[in-house]
C-alpha cells in the first residue's frame, strides 16, 4: 500500500505540495482496488477524463475524483451490460466489479440476454438521470473503460455529464489570466491607433522548401542511415564536450570486464508493450555497436528515459547479456540565440524605444498572440473562438498573431461526415461549394476582417498533420497555400515544425502534441532531477535538440479518443527518411511554442521560455490562448561594445495564459 501511496503523490500531488488530502488519496486508492489498476494507469484515465469535462472541472478535488469514480464504475456497467460476443472479446469481464443487482440484472451479468431487464419506476431512473454519463458507440463499447472520454453519441448542446452545455457566448470567466510567467512586468498598452507600419520583422530560419519532399515515398535504407547518423551525431557531441578518448567508447552488446561508455537510442524489448524499466534495451548504430540491442539494467541511475531518446551510458557488461549503467552522461545542450548589436539596435529603434525611459514603457514592447487549435467546439462550425480571438487582437492592435493548426480539423464530426450548411454566401453556391469554399468563408473570413482593421498585423499560421486544407499527409509538413485559401497578404505560410525570428527573437514551433506523447511512453527511473511534470518534458526536447524526439510514435489507437464516428486520433504520420527537418541546426531558441492537450503553461527551462498555450477550443468548451509582451533588449555599455549579444528574452517577456 505504501508503495501505491507514494506513486499517487508523485503523480497527482501539483507542486509545492508534496501529498495528496487524505480523503481525495483515499479515494484514489479505492479506484485502483476497484479496476486492478497502477497509478500510471490511472493517471491517464484522469488526464481523458479532465479533457472530456473541461477546464472548469480539471481541479482535483474530494468532488471531482468521486464523479470520477462513478463515470468509470459506470463505464464498467455498460460494459457488463454490453452483447455476449463483446463480453467474450474481453475475458477480464468476469472479474470485472459487480455492478448493483437492483438496476434489473444479476450481479455478474450471467444473465444478461436471456432474461428481460425491468425498469425501475421510481427513485432508481432518478438516481440514474442525476448522473448520467455520455452514450458511446459501438466502437468506444468495445473498448471498455481505455478511456472516460466517449461522448461522441451527445445530442448537440450537451456535455458529458448529460446536462445542457454553455454555449460560447454564456462561457464563464471569459478574458481570465489564469497563468503569468514575470508578473513583475506590466502587460502591453494598445496604443490609440493600429501602427502605420509593421513594427515586426518575421524571418524563416528554416528552408522550407525542403519540405516540399514526396510523402509516402519512404526506403527502409533511408530511414535506417537517418536514425544511425543521430546516434553517431550525438557520440562526437558527448565525446567533444567531456573530453573523452576515442579507446572509452565501446560495444555495449560486447561481454567484456572493463568499464565503456556506449551511446544509443532507447528503446523497449517488445514492440508492443510500453517501456518500463524492466523492458529497456539500447540500440546502438552500425557504426559504434553493429546495429546491436542490448537490456539495460538501470537500477543505480536516475534518469527518464523515453523511446527514441538518445543517451550515453557508462557501465559494465559483464555476463554478455545486459549492460549494467552506472552513471548516464549529460548531453550538452545547444548554445543561446546571438544575435549583432546594430542589428538588436535597429529592431528597438523599430519599436520606438530610443530613449533610455521608452525601454520600460508597456507600449513599445511586441504585442505577440499565439493561440492552437482546434478554434470551434464538435457541435458547430461557428467558429466563434477565432473570431473572438480576432475582436481581441483588433482590441489591442497585436503586432502579430500565431495561429497553430489545425485551423479546419479532419478531427471535428461535422467536418469528418461532410455533413454540415454553411453560411449564405452570394460568392458560391451551395450545391457546388468544395472545403476550399467552406475554409474560405468560415476561416479566413474573420482574418482578413483582423488584417483590414490592424494593417500592420503579422500573421503566422502553421499547419498541423490534421489540418483538412493540407495535402501533405507526414511530419515533417509543408506550409498550405495562403492566397488560394482566401487568406490575407498578411498571413504567413510556415511548415511544420518551424524556426523563425521575430526581431531578433528566435522561436520555435510544432503543431505536434509531443509533450502527450512523451507523458504517456516515458519511465522515470528512480527520483528524477526535475519533479515537475510540465518542466521535464520540455527538457527532452531541449536536450535532444529536436522538435519530435520520441520514437516510435505512440499508436494512434492509443491516443484520446475522437468526436468522429470511428473515433480514433490522426497519430503522428512520421515520415523518418526526413526527420532531420525536426531538428535545431543552429542554436536553442529563444521561445519553444509548443501546444498540448496537457495543462496550458508557461515556463523557463534551461533558458528556453516554453510556452503552450493550450486549445482555443475544447471539445465542448471555450479554452485558452497565450499572449506575450516582449520589451525590448536594453544593452549595456560593456554590451554595445561586443560584436555578438544574447537575447535574453525569459528576463524582458511577460507571459499571460488567457480564457478565450
Amino acid at each position: 500500500m505504501s508503495t501505491i501511496t507514494e506513486e499517487l503523490n508523485r503523480i497527482f500531488a501539483i507542486p509545492p505540495a508534496e501529498e495528496l488530502p487524505l480523503d481525495v488519496l483515499g479515494e484514489l486508492q479505492s479506484i485502483c482496488r476497484l479496476h486492478s489498476i497502477s497509478a500510471q494507469e490511472l493517471s491517464y484515465k484522469w488526464e481523458s477524463y479532465t479533457m472530456k469535462m473541461g477546464t472548469e472541472q480539471t481541479k482535483l478535488d474530494i468532488t471531482t475524483v468521486r464523479a470520477f469514480k462513478k463515470d468509470l464504475q459506470e463505464i464498467v456497467e455498460r460494459e457488463a451490460r454490453s452483447k455476449s460476443h463483446l463480453r467474450s472479446t474481453d475475458r477480464r469481464g468476469a472479474f470485472a466489479t459487480p455492478r448493483n443487482a437492483t438496476k434489473g440484472g444479476d450481479v455478474f451479468g450471467m444473465l444478461d440476454g436471456i432474461t428481460p431487464v425491468r425498469q425501475s419506476s421510481n427513485g432508481g431512473n432518478k438516481r440514474k438521470a442525476a448522473f448520467e454519463t455520455p452514450s458511446v458507440t459501438k466502437s468506444s463499447k468495445a473498448n471498455g473503460m481505455t478511456s472516460p472520454s466517449d461522448g461522441r453519441s451527445l445530442p448537440v448542446g450537451t456535455d458529458p455529464t448529460g446536462q445542457q452545455s454553455v454555449t460560447f457566448a454564456e462561457r464563464q470567466n471569459p478574458g481570465q489570466i489564469i497563468e503569468t510567467l514575470n508578473g513583475h512586468l506590466d502587460a502591453h498598452e494598445p496604443p490609440l491607433a493600429p501602427h502605420p507600419e509593421p513594427r515586426v520583422k518575421l524571418t524563416a530560419n528554416t528552408d522550407l522548401k525542403k519540405f516540399r519532399y514526396r510523402p509516402m515515398a519512404m526506403h527502409l535504407s533511408e530511414a535506417s542511415e537517418v536514425l544511425d547518423d543521430r546516434i553517431d551525431e550525438f557520440q562526437a557531441l558527448v565525446q567533444d564536450h567531456h573530453k573523452l578518448e576515442d579507446s572509452m567508447f565501446g560495444n555495449a552488446a560486447s561481454q567484456a570486464t572493463e568499464e565503456i561508455i556506449a551511446v544509443g537510442r532507447i528503446a523497449s524489448d517488445t514492440p508492443e508493450g510500453k517501456l518500463n524499466s524492466a523492458s529497456i534495451v539500447l540500440e546502438m548504430s552500425r557504426r559504434s555497436g553493429a546495429g546491436l540491442r542490448v537490456p539495460l539494467k538501470v537500477d543505480s541511475v536516475s534518469y527518464g528515459f523515453f523511446p527514441g531518446q538518445i543517451v550515453a551510458v557508462r557501465g559494465i557488461n559483464a555476463s554478455g547479456n545486459s549492460f549494467a549503467v552506472s552513471e548516464v552522461l549529460d548531453i550538452p545542450l545547444m548554445g543561446p540565440a546571438v544575435s549583432k548589436t546594430s542589428s538588436v539596435e535597429m529592431f528597438n529603434e523599430s519599436l520606438g524605444a530610443v530613449e533610455a525611459e521608452s525601454f520600460d514603457a508597456p507600449s513599445q514592447a511586441m504585442n505577440i498572440m499565439i493561440a492552437s487549435g482546434p478554434y470551434t467546439a464538435d457541435d458547430n462550425l461557428t467558429f466563434e473562438p477565432l473570431h473572438a480571438l480576432c475582436q481581441k487582437a483588433e482590441e489591442t492592435c497585436a503586432d502579430m498573431l500565431i495561429l497553430i493548426g489545425p485551423l479546419f480539423d479532419t478531427e471535428h464530426p461535422l467536418l469528418a461526415s461532410g455533413d454540415f450548411d454553411l453560411p449564405d454566401d452570394p460568392s458560391i453556391e451551395p450545391d457546388r461549394a468544395t472545403l476550399v469554399d467552406a475554409f474560405r468563408i468560415l476561416v479566413a473570413k474573420p482574418l482578413q476582417a483582423l488584417a483590414q482593421a490592424v494593417p500592420s498585423i503579422t500573421i503566422v499560421c502553421v499547419p498541423s498533420t490534421r489540418e483538412l486544407m493540407s495535402k501533405h499527409v507526414s511530419w515533417p509538413q509543408e506550409n498550405i497555400q495562403g492566397r488560394k485559401n482566401g487568406l490575407p497578404k498578411q498571413a504567413k505560410m510556415v511548415s511544420n515544425p518551424v524556426v523563425v525570428s521575430i526581431n531578433e527573437v528566435l522561436v520555435g514551433i510544432s503543431a505536434q502534441d509531443i509533450l502527450y506523447e512523451l507523458r504517456r511512453e516515458e519511465v522515470v527511473v528512480g527520483k528524477p532531477k526535475e519533479n515537475n511534470l510540465l518542466a521535464r518534458l520540455p527538457k527532452h526536447l531541449i536536450q535532444q535538440r529536436h522538435f519530435f524526439p520520441l520514437y516510435p510514435p505512440v499508436d494512434r489507437t492509443l491516443l484520446p479518443k475522437t468526436g468522429t464516428e470511428e473515433g480514433i486520433a490522426t497519430g503522428m504520420p512520421l515520415d523518418v527518411s526526413y526527420l532531420k527537418l525536426g531538428e535545431w541546426l543552429e542554436a536553442r531558441p529563444d521561445m519553444l511554442i509548443q501546444p498540448s492537450i496537457l495543462p496550458q503553461f508557461a515556463k523557463v527551462v534551461d533558458g528556453v521560455l516554453v510556452v503552450n498555450p493550450g486549445p482555443l477550443s475544447k471539445r465542448k468548451g471555450a479554452g485558452t490562448y497565450a499572449q506575450l509582451t516582449v520589451y525590448p533588449r536594453k544593452l549595456t555599455e560593456q554590451e554595445r561594445s561586443r560584436e555578438m549579444v544574447e537575447h535574453n528574452l525569459f528576463e524582458r517577456a511577460r507571459v499571460d495564459v488567457i480564457r478565450i
